[in-house]
């Protein structure tokens, strides 16, 4: 077992959802290399799932030995290579259509974490009774909450499934990055945005509560299925064990 393994409890699963025939989700729990990924797909005609199992299978290959800089370092590499097989596959196989997908990655070496992320699916932290939200989506509402437009309570009000940034979707990817501490018992959720435009987010604080994670994810992906579900669901949990 490696020093990561044994720092982190996890558990992922995945869900097609109620409405979707096709799940373009994909999900990746690495405890022993400190590193958690889901990616959310879109292009539709199977595009969508061709492209966030790119990200996933690339992942894969992030080192487990490395430090946290050099982990970084290579996500943010691997996840430049797909984009470019993305876009080239894109104009190879569907016609320029869009091939892509949201990303959110959070890795870790148990005192630090870093997230980087592309697109809606999000990051959240529980710790003791406070949920918070790490990631900011990349759609047009967040961003005018940035400009000071609108305010985010405005911005809970309003739903938009348009995304301004993806794995795919321009020349250049271009990734948010968050730096963060991590403390003993601490909870993280990376999810796509099946799961918190069924939940509110303090039903999904709620439900995040419980020291088994593979429990805590069943009953994620239970809660939205209960709603109907109306797109894939995933869900990675990993909580800091000491």
């Amino acid at each position: 077992m490696s020093d990561f393994q044994s720092i982190w409890a996890a558990a992922a699963s995945t869900h097609a959802g109620l409405r979707r025939r096709v799940n373009e989700d994909s999900v990746l729990a690495l405890p022993e290399a400190g590193m958690f990924v889901v990616a959310d797909g879109m292009g539709g005609h199977h595009a969508g799932d061709f492209a966030a199992n790119a990200i996933t299978e690339a992942l894969a290959l992030v080192s487990s030995r490395a430090d946290l800089v050099e982990r970084v370092d290579q996500v943010d590499d691997l996840l430049a290579s797909v984009n470019g097989r993305l876009r080239t596959h894109a104009i190879t196989n569907c016609g320029g259509r869009t091939v892509g997908s949201t990303v959110v990655t959070f890795l870790s070496n148990g005192e630090v974490g870093v997230a980087l992320w592309a697109g809606d699916s999000r990051l959240y932290r529980l710790r003791g009774a406070e949920l918070v939200q790490i990631t900011r989506d990349h759609n047009p509402i967040a961003e005018l909450v940035d400009d000071g437009v609108i305010t985010e309570q405005t911005a809970r009000a309003r739903e938009t499934s348009i995304i301004t940034r993806a794995v795919g979707g321009e020349q250049h990817l271009n990734l948010d990055i968050a730096v963060f501490d991590v403390c003993p018992k601490d909870v993280f959720l990376l999810c796509s945005d099946g799961l918190y435009r069924e939940l509110a987010d303090a039903e999904i604080g709620h439900l995040l509560v419980g020291e088994c994670v593979d429990e805590t994810v069943r009953r994620l992906i239970d809660a939205c299925l209960a709603r109907g579900a109306r797109d894939n669901v995933s869900v990675v949990v990993s909580r800091r064990v000491h």
